[in-house]
Parts: structure tokens; sequence; C-alpha cells
């Protein structure tokens, strides 16, 4: 069987970021049976249903044609204000547009978020759930991953501190079942 494509989309669009960090770093662990690809956000202008013409902005386009070629989606998101940064927001709704003709609405996805400080993204995390039932994407529930003392858990190299490896494993192999399971539903 061929890995499951996953579309990852970081929350961050700081070129260092540590969602960034964590993203590739779970890219460099994945099972054979994932494929995490980022689908980078950064150029999208923000949603305006005025926009949704026969020809919307090509940012949008090109992102919804990279998502919708997907088996699944996993979300890196740092926490700002404990809530979802604005870009990570925007890309939902993107993706979500036009009515109808969603590239994301019931594809199996996982969320992980990242802090420097205590609560590893809580906030966010259950923000992006909030957003993601409503499209009816099948959201894996446990393990969660959420990522305090980021700085600490990904160095610069993307390494992964040797007593949080397991961790990242775990969560992994449990998305890879995820999908599985999701995707014969369907």
């Amino acid at each position: 069987m061929p890995a499951r494509r996953v579309a990852v989309i970081v929350g961050s669009l700081r070129k260092e970021s540590f969602s960034r960090r964590v993203a590739n770093a779970l890219r460099a662990m994945q099972p054979p049976t994932l494929n995490l690809e980022i689908v980078e956000i950064r150029d999208l202008p923000l949603y305006n249903q005025d926009l949704e013409t026969e020809t919307p902005p090509l940012a949008w386009s090109a992102f919804r044609d990279a998502v919708r070629a997907h088996d699944a989606v996993l979300f890196v998101s740092p926490e700002y204000n404990r809530s979802i940064p604005a870009p990570l927001k925007n890309a939902i709704d993107v993706g979500s547009r036009p009515y109808g003709k969603s590239c994301i609405a019931g594809k199996p996805c996982a969320i992980v978020t990242t802090s420097p400080g205590a609560y590893g993204g809580f906030g966010a995390n259950h923000q992006i759930r909030q957003a993601v039932v409503f499209l009816d994407m099948p959201t894996m529930q446990m393990p969660e991953l959420y990522i305090n003392a980021v700085d600490k858990v990904v160095d610069a190299s993307g390494t992964v501190q040797s007593d949080k490896r397991e961790m990242f494993d775990a969560f992994l192999k449990k998305f890879a079942t995820w999908i599985e399971r999701n995707i014969a539903k369907a």
C-alpha cells in the first residue's frame, strides 16, 4: 500500500518558527505509511467572498489544489494570545470555500500545538478543533500533542530531545492508523 499523503499546514509564517521545526521533525520521523508534505499558507490573501469569482486569486487555487491532492491534514500551530494565528484561520477559511467545494471537508486530521510556555498551545489546539468540526473533519483525539517548552524539545537543527522521541513516534503511528480507519469509512 502506498504511503498516505498528508498536507501539513504550519500555522506560523516565520521561517524559523518552533512550529515549523516541529513539523520538519515529524516529517523526519514519519513512518513509511505516511508522506508528510508542508503546504504553505504564507501567500494566501485574506478570505473575502467578493473574490470568489470564476477566477479566484491564484494563491487560493494553488492552495486548494495542493490540499485536495492529499489524503489527510496535519495542523501544526503555535498559540497566539490563547488563540490560533490569523494566517491559519484564513487557510482554513480559504480551504473550506466556496460552499460545497471545500478541499478539506471530510479529510481525517490531527492537531499539534506548540508554545515556549507551560501549556503547549492548549487554547489554540481546541480552537482549531472547533473550526474543523464544522468541516466534518474526523479529528484524532488521542494521543494529544501539546508541546510546551518547545524551544527545548526541538532544537534549531530539528533534533527532537531524546526523551520526547517516543511521544512523537507514538503520535505518528496512531495518526497513520487514524487515517486508514477514516478513509475506510468514507
